[in-house]
């Protein structure tokens, strides 16, 4: 089972890295735990550039010129959590929805009819109304005309993310928010959600299960991030160690604007922010990372080539918010409200190719034993 140190040790160890060792992991080939954290240190602000240049070549020794595209469709508004932060949270009075699955399909085609083919399927945590057997049809419904169908909805028990993995999902995204134990029991007021352990432990069930590929991340800007990210380093390798043959990736979702109007309690820049993904880079060459419509459109182009791996885009964080401009009841305010196209253009015009078809899925073998479309 992982564990996770006191978030104070974790503090103390991205505080206290010498210049020595800075230099030493911008050199290194694998940096190690070590390394992450003097690249995650305030000493290492103003290596910036040089983690940057650095980056940019793992990322496309490792990746090519290859950047995936992919859109969110969310499913349900309804949450069972009193989470502090969240648009979402049951303790806010917001218009509630939870598509049948017809209109989940609908909202399905108009993206695929709009150029994607990977599909992230979003829902508030609540098991009531999104279980796993409304997962599991709407797999069935959408797997032979998608490349890749992830999820990122509540924890699952194992046996429930088997069974979703053979309707044709490979992939699971399961954030732990914050690795900070004491700031998880302050921004997580009731609900299953606040059960600190059982969520550290979803990415392993995942994987147990047989998914092809799980996602871990944290919400930035509830703890402090240079801790945030050794935390996911630290996951990120035990992850690694104990289920190889699964793929892994960390997204970095920063603060955003949403019902509630809670305000991040330690704000990231965008300059924090880069410091992290060139870090994480570095520190693992292989994991995917993810750049979502939270932030700008300005700095996502400008982060281009430099580290992430998938974007998102022409994303709607509204249940039916595709087929309906007006739907109401957004987790939170987007960032970059560019459409595929657009999106897909910046990217060519930075000398890279949008990926909308996972080749890979050809020798993906469904639970049902046929190959996945």
């Amino acid at each position: 089972m992982f564990t996770i140190p006191e978030f104070p040790a974790l503090q103390e160890a991205v505080s206290r890295a010498t210049e020595a060792e800075i230099v030493q992991a911008l050199h290194s080939e694998r940096p190690g735990l070590a390394g992450l954290a003097a690249l995650l240190s305030p000493a290492a602000e103003p290596h910036l550039g040089a983690m940057a240049k650095r980056s940019g070549a793992i990322t496309s020794q490792r990746f090519g010129r290859t950047i995936q595209v992919y859109a969110p469709v969310y499913l349900s508004s309804f949450c069972a959590n009193r989470c502090a932060y969240c648009g979402f949270s049951a303790d806010n009075i917001m218009e509630r929805r939870v598509l049948t699955f017809a209109e989940a399909e609908r909202e399905a085609m108009i993206l695929h009819q709009r150029g994607f083919n990977h599909l992230l399927l979003v829902s508030g945590e609540a098991p009531a109304k999104v279980g796993v057997d409304y997962l599991e049809e709407i797999a069935l419904r959408l797997r032979d005309r998608f490349a890749a169908l992830s999820i990122e909805v509540q924890p699952l028990a194992t046996e429930e993310y088997a069974r979703l993995f053979r309707a044709g999902i490979t992939s699971v995204a399961v954030y732990q928010e914050t690795y900070d134990r004491e700031m998880y029991k302050q921004v997580h007021l009731g609900g299953p959600k606040a059960d600190f352990d059982y969520r550290l432990e979803s990415p392993s069930r995942v994987a147990a299960a047989g998914m092809r590929e799980v996602g871990i991340g944290a919400l930035l800007g509830l703890s402090d991030w240079r801790a945030e990210g050794l935390a996911l380093g630290l996951h990120l390798a035990w992850l690694r160690k104990q289920y190889w043959r699964t793929g892994l990736t960390v997204s970095f979702p920063r603060m955003r604007p949403a019902q509630g109007e809670f305000k991040p309690l330690q704000p990231v820049s965008e300059r924090n922010l880069s410091q992290m993904i060139f870090a994480l880079r570095m520190f693992d060459p292989d994991v995917g990372l993810y750049l979502s419509t939270r932030e700008e459109a300005r700095y996502r182009d400008g982060m281009i080539g430099l580290g992430p791996t998938r974007y998102s885009a022409g994303s709607c964080t509204a249940p039916g918010g595709y087929g309906q401009e007006d739907a109401g009841g957004e987790q939170f305010e987007v960032g970059d409200s560019r459409s595929l196209a657009e999106v897909s253009s910046a990217i060519q015009k930075k000398g890279f190719d949008p990926v909308r078809k996972d080749w890979d899925a050809v020798f993906q073998i469904r639970g049902d034993g046929q190959q996945a479309a």
